[in-house]
């Protein structure tokens, strides 16, 4: 947000700068004469340096015309009606090459001299032209010099005022922004608590101010998931929890049966039974799921050593990964030394390690592989479970830890689960302040792989 803030700062200080400059500039074009003023004074200036030449001539002759032209910082020539100079050096003009200003005055460039040619008559009717050639002036005071002459100080005190005033607006502008982006940060992270402060009559948002009714709709938005999600939850352990009564009257009414049974009911007595149990592990995840969904941070944390967690789940593993005439291979290069709650990590773990040996080759290894990674100046443990099943397809890989998502669409009772084991196991990772990822290995099968910020500690369960 800090670069939004300045690009918006930058783009109203630089239009407020550009106005200021034009401004002054089009004051300033207005403050100097017109080019016609400008013209006509120029005109009337050679009628009378003409005159005074001319009077000059008649009183004294040349040497008094030179002794008037030696007081001007130019060239002045007297030619008679015929065009023979009089008095000064000849000028010499090519047809088409001057310029008549419609009052009988003429100028043109030759070379680097500017000659304008005047005409001009005596008191007695006699008619002479007079003549004034100079070098163009050499412009001492370019026009940025003259703006800021002109300027300054005002349009640098009118500069900064301009770039605090547009400060302290961008600033008003993107604040609510800042805290609105907030906001929507935590509620993505799944804090469905989060509010942005309104004012005290939020209705009457909507006609003041575009922001606060942007900050009430946020607000509303919010309380609306919330409220859904905590439907759902609610919704969600109270079924689980009716349904664990009838599943137990149920238990007992199946062995009540079996002492009645006939031999031959055995068998669909022990289907019922097999039913029976997994409904009864689905909703035991069912309510860990929905305890974990509620609970953003648990309170009993306390530093745990990963290797020493999984080298007491291999057993485990290991006998369920004998009914494949499979194995399960376990490597550490790190202790995994993290924080949090044992129960949780061992449930997490156990689930992902459960999934690799149903969905690995008979036959194959489920590999763990445990290794510490460091970036940025942070260590994390990493946890590795890779099998030598049929891999997960691309366009899945993000879906699989969403409960009840199962890559076997089918739903086969080969394969077994709910798809709900790596929902908890997803939900307890990042609960514990780590990611959870899964991917294809090039050489087959599939690989999950945990991570969790290490923690240097040597008091360790």
């Amino acid at each position: 947000m800090r670069g939004l803030f300045f690009k918006i700062f930058a783009i109203f200080w630089i239009a407020q700068s550009l106005i200021f400059l034009i401004s002054t500039a089009l004051i300033l074009r207005h403050r100097r004469p017109s080019p016609r003023i400008l013209f006509d004074t120029m005109s009337d200036t050679l009628r009378n340096e003409a005159k005074e030449s001319l009077a000059a001539y008649q009183s004294g002759g040349c040497s008094a015309f030179e002794t008037y032209a030696g007081t001007h910082n130019q060239n002045l020539t007297l030619e008679n009606a015929s065009g023979q100079t009089l008095c000064g050096s000849a000028v010499h003009m090519q047809a088409g090459q001057n310029s008549e200003s419609g009052d009988g005055i003429t100028g043109a460039q030759i070379g680097s001299q500017y000659v304008w040619r005047v005409p001009v008559a005596s008191a007695q009717g006699s008619r002479y032209i007079f003549a004034l050639s100079r070098a163009p002036a050499l412009d001492e005071h370019p026009w940025y010099v003259d703006m800021l002459h002109f300027a300054f100080p005002q349009l640098f005190v009118a500069i900064a005022v301009g770039g605090l005033t547009t400060y302290v607006l961008v600033l008003i502008f993107t604040r609510p922004l800042v805290r609105l982006r907030q906001a929507a940060r935590e509620l993505a992270q799944g804090n469905l608590k989060t509010r942005i402060k309104e004012a005290a009559n939020p209705s009457s948002a909507s006609r003041e101010d575009e922001f606060k009714a942007l900050v009430h709709d946020f607000n509303h938005m919010a309380g609306r998931l919330e409220s859904l999600v905590d439907a759902q939850q609610l919704l969600l352990r109270d079924v689980s929890h009716e349904l664990r009564s009838p599943l137990a009257r149920l238990s007992v009414a199946l062995e009540l049966a079996r002492e009645d049974a006939a031999p031959e009911m055995t068998t669909h007595l022990n289907r019922i039974e097999r039913e029976t149990e997994k409904l009864n592990q689905l909703i035991g995840q069912l309510l860990t799921l929905s305890s974990m969904e509620a609970v953003e941070r648990t309170g009993n944390f306390q530093p745990v050593s990963l290797r020493n967690l999984i080298q007491e789940m291999i057993p485990d593993a290991e006998y369920e990964a004998q009914q494949r005439q499979s194995s399960v291979l376990f490597s550490a290069a790190e202790d995994g030394l993290i924080t949090g709650n044992r129960e949780l990590l061992y449930r997490a773990i156990e689930n992902v390690v459960r999934n690799a040996v149903r969905y690995t080759e008979q036959g194959s290894a489920v590999e763990i592989r445990l290794r510490a990674s460091e970036a940025n100046g942070h260590r994390t443990a990493v946890l590795e479970v890779s099998d030598h099943g049929p891999g997960i397809p691309e366009d899945e890989i993000n879906d699989i830890f969403r409960p009840f998502y199962r890559v076997d669409r089918a739903r086969s009772t080969e394969t077994g689960g709910f798809g709900v084991g790596l929902a908890i196991a997803e939900r307890a990772v990042k609960l514990h302040g780590g990611e959870l990822h899964a991917e294809n290995r090039p050489s087959g099968g599939a690989m999950i792989r945990m991570s969790f910020p290490l923690l240097k500690t040597t008091t360790v369960q």
